[in-house]
């Protein structure tokens, strides 16, 4: 199964999922990406204040990968829920980006290296 196939069979057991309970009408492109920017965050608060010693042992965690899992999980379910809503094939705006990534970020001014591309 290539990764296009992948992401749209996700999508269609997302929005299965979705209407089996009548959320479409929830499913607007305002609230998808806040839902999405507030299961980032709830991501995002797992590491919050963590030092890499700890990020380390959380990584070694189950129960903390566990939530990390969940979180991650919540996160894809909305942007495939967000693709959805507004017809964006997922696998072709990713293979956009990375296109226009590799123009921004060439590999013999960037490698190694954690400059944004207006500060090479």
């Amino acid at each position: 199964m290539d990764d296009n196939t992948a992401i749209a069979e996700l999508r269609a057991k997302v929005s299965k999922f979705r209407d089996a309970r009548g959320w479409l009408k929830f499913n607007n492109p305002k609230d998808l990406s806040i839902a999405l920017s507030i299961e980032a965050a709830e991501l995002q608060e797992l590491f919050l204040w963590k030092d890499a010693e700890e990020v380390t042992r959380l990584q070694m965690d189950r129960k903390q990968i566990s939530r990390v899992r969940d979180e991650m999980g919540d996160v894809a379910i909305y942007l495939l829920s967000l693709s959805d809503v507004l017809g964006v094939d997922l696998t072709e705006a990713i293979l956009d980006k990375l296109k226009k990534n590799e123009k921004k970020y060439p590999v013999e001014k960037f490698k190694g290296s954690n400059r944004k591309y207006d500060e090479a």
